[in-house]
């Protein structure tokens, strides 16, 4: 019975340390994570076809805008900071868009930190979590919502297609850590999957929460 109880407390201690060394580990990487992305948000009015037409036509004519106008930037802040000067402008592109398509939808364009689920980009995929982004709600906003990174560039990517210019996994590498790098990029790998995955169980349960 001593043995047992001896035993009891081992594995207690043990799940604690393993508990304590993940939890570790997941919090410095998802800082470092979300800290270098800066995401897209808009949200439809409502989830007719119509609507959701409409959403897309608006996020062609911000990514297009955000894409000519942040080319040049190299940092994630560097881009936060142009989009909160150029907020206005922003909401009035996404205006003219919906006017231009024969609707009257108010718009509330806003920035801030808000939680996004699990997403793949071709052959690059994020975590679900808490991400810097610039949001975009349409009307009612009611509908369903599509979602990006506009840094590092990937809003351009079809992830139909499966896969992610080099361009971008260039940008990825010299924006994030080699070791979250390889968490978003490599799938394939069962030890690689097995981090993501621990990145997830702690975001979905409370223990990583977002710092600004």
């Amino acid at each position: 019975m001593k043995r047992l109880k001896v035993a009891f407390i081992l594995i207690i201690l043990l799940s604690v340390f393993i508990f304590i060394n993940a939890y570790n580990y997941v919090e410095a990487i998802s800082d470092n994570l979300y800290n270098s992305v800066f995401r897209l948000h808009v949200i439809a009015n409502s989830n007719s076809k119509e609507d959701q037409d409409l959403k897309y036509i608006v996020r062609d004519n911000l990514i297009n805008y955000m894409n000519e106008k942040c080319k040049n930037l190299t940092s994630k802040e560097a881009v936060i900071q142009y989009a909160e000067n150029n907020i206005a402008e922003i909401k009035s592109i996404a205006e003219k868009a919906i006017k231009e398509n024969g609707y009257n939808y108010p718009v509330i364009v806003e920035i801030g930190n808000y939680e996004f689920p699990t997403k793949v980009y071709g052959d690059i995929s994020f975590p679900n979590g808490f991400y810097d982004a610039l949001r975009v709600k349409i009307g009612k906003s009611t509908g369903q919502n599509w979602w990006c990174v506009m840094f590092p560039p990937l809003c351009f990517i079809d992830s139909s297609t499966g896969i992610v210019p080099d361009s971008s996994k260039k940008a990825l590498k010299e924006t994030l850590s080699e070791e979250n790098y390889k968490i978003i990029s490599e799938s394939e790998n069962s030890d690689i999957t097995i981090k993501f995955k621990l990145i997830e169980f702690f975001e979905n349960n409370g223990f990583i929460t977002a710092k600004n």
